[in-house]
């Protein structure tokens, strides 16, 4: 296979991941548009309901992933086969292990659905389409594994290709057979045959490019190894139990203490504030692998060095997605979704505010996670979890569908917003802290001040629905970008990006 530098890489799995994951939400804003049309308002909470529970017992798995691709970096870049070989037939039973664990967990959740459910929907056969769920969830960890070790290659826009052409026939099944069947279930069994299919396809793929992983002698890895894998596990499986239960409780909460209907209407922002954070999250994901790598063959100064460049990144873009939430959401849900469905300016802004947040977290995150220093800040997301979850229970019963929300924000400013960071300095960058909370605020006042200017510009535009959008839309795309511009061009790494595109661009 032909050998490509970290740079082509990563541009070659951000470029493929972008436009993937552009397509996919565009897909399924369709499907989500036609769904709510064809269907009630509670098959819509039910929809966002299941899903929020499935994903809290996928935490089985969580630790698992990160804590095996980070063990293959090394092995990769000495090219080592007998080792990837083990690690792969290690992953293989810890994945069949977790199908075991999701469907045992899912399965002791039906005797409490009536305390999930506080409002019991309309929905016929309640039961029968959350077992469709679970065994779409389960059947999701069959064979699929083998998916990993395409990423840690640094060749994730093959996985990226087969995930869209999947996505791709599902909506397109689903959304012809709500409209003519309005049938619920159908719409379900289509979800996991494609579910089946891409993980059959992608094991194959897999098989095809590394011809190794099909043969028995496979050698058990030392005992040593094993313990350094089920520790860093068990690191991941502490960060994926906290950020399961900060990110997808909401849902559960708001079902049980305001009702079922703003599950509902959550899902339809939440159906937009995630697709924005998947289509910008890829640039983070297109370069995991190629920090892998970086981690395991430069030093730190030049890991600081690119950490510093993913932050700047990671800030510009998450700082203009979440202006441009703030001011298009309520238009957008509204000629979408139904004035029904609307939430107040006031819960938009504490939604944005958490996607700045959350976005502001990746790079430390991906660096975190591709360096394998996961282990220290192990018990931070089970504190910030209790604190989520008190908080938010002790606001929402106070104050509604914001207080769910504004848990969310006060639990990860009291722990992930500096504990994160203090890790990765101290235990790999190697550098003192200072630097990071000084961009920070630096990055986060621009922020502010440019959200405030595109604000009032906004607040001008009269008009039509329609109208109002898209003139917003022209603004979020021009003003915040020009005051980002005059912010930072003179900084170190805008100018060492610039370069670095520069010199791919007369390379390609």
């Amino acid at each position: 296979m032909e050998k490509r530098s970290r740079t082509e890489h990563s541009v070659r799995n951000t470029t493929t991941a972008v436009i993937s994951k552009l397509l996919a939400i565009l897909m399924g804003f369709v499907t989500r548009v036609v769904f709510t049309h064809c269907l009630s308002q509670s098959y819509v909470g039910v929809n966002g309901l299941f899903s929020d529970i499935l994903n809290v017992l996928a935490l089985s798995e969580l630790g698992i992933g990160t804590a095996i691709t980070y063990a293959l970096y090394r092995p990769i870049a000495e090219d080592d086969q007998e080792k990837q070989k083990s690690l792969m037939k290690l992953y293989c039973r810890f994945y069949r292990l977790v199908a075991g664990i999701v469907l045992a967990g899912g399965l002791a959740v039906i005797p409490f659905m009536d305390v999930l459910i506080r409002n019991q929907p309309e929905v016929d056969h309640l039961i029968f389409i959350y077992l469709l769920y679970l065994a779409n969830s389960v059947l999701s960890y069959l064979l699929i594994y083998k998916r990993t070790l395409i990423d840690a290659h640094q060749l994730s826009y093959i996985s990226e290709i087969y995930e869209t052409v999947f996505l791709v026939i599902q909506d397109t099944l689903q959304i012809v057979l709500l409209i003519t069947t309005r049938n619920f279930i159908l719409f379900l069994l289509i979800y996991i045959l494609c579910t089946l299919g891409k993980n059959i396809s992608m094991s194959r793929k897999a098989d095809r490019l590394y011809p190794y992983l099909k043969e028995k002698n496979v050698l058990p890895l030392a005992k040593e190894e094993r313990s350094g894998i089920f520790k860093n596990i068990r690191a991941m499986l502490m960060h994926k139990i906290g950020d399961v239960v900060v990110n997808n409780t909401d849902n559960l909460m708001l079902s049980s203490i305001v009702g079922i209907v703003s599950v509902g209407c959550y899902s339809n922002y939440y159906l937009v504030i995630g697709s924005l954070h998947q289509v910008v999250s890829q640039i983070f994901r297109g370069i995991t692998a190629s920090v892998g790598n970086l981690g395991v063959t430069e030093d730190s100064g030049r890991v600081k060095r690119i950490f510093e460049c993913s932050f700047f990144v990671g800030q510009w873009m998450y700082g203009i997605a979440a202006i441009c939430l703030y001011e298009l959401l309520n238009p957008f849900v509204e000629i979408s979704f139904g004035a029904q469905y609307v939430f107040p300016m006031e819960v938009v802004l504490v939604l944005c505010l958490n996607f700045f947040v959350t976005g502001m977290r990746q790079a430390t995150l991906v660096f975190r996670d591709s360096l394998g220093i996961f282990w220290f800040d192990r018990y931070k997301s089970l504190t910030g979890a209790l604190l989520n979850l008190a908080v938010s229970i002790i606001l929402a019963r106070e104050y509604g569908t914001i207080g769910v929300f504004g848990g969310t924000f006060i639990s990860t400013m009291l722990t992930s917003f500096w504990v994160e960071p203090w890790v990765l300095y101290r235990h790999s960058l190697k550098a003192p802290l200072r630097f990071y909370f000084i961009r920070y605020v630096f990055y986060s006042a621009v922020t502010a001040v440019s959200g405030f200017v595109t604000d009032l510009f906004c607040r001008s535009v009269s008009g039509g629905l329609w109208r109002v959008l898209l003139i917003r839309l022209l603004v979020c795309c021009i003003v915040p970008n020009l005051l980002f511009l005059l912010c930072y061009f003179r900084m170190g790494e805008f100018r060492f990006l610039l370069e670095k595109l520069k010199t791919y661009h007369k390379k390609v």
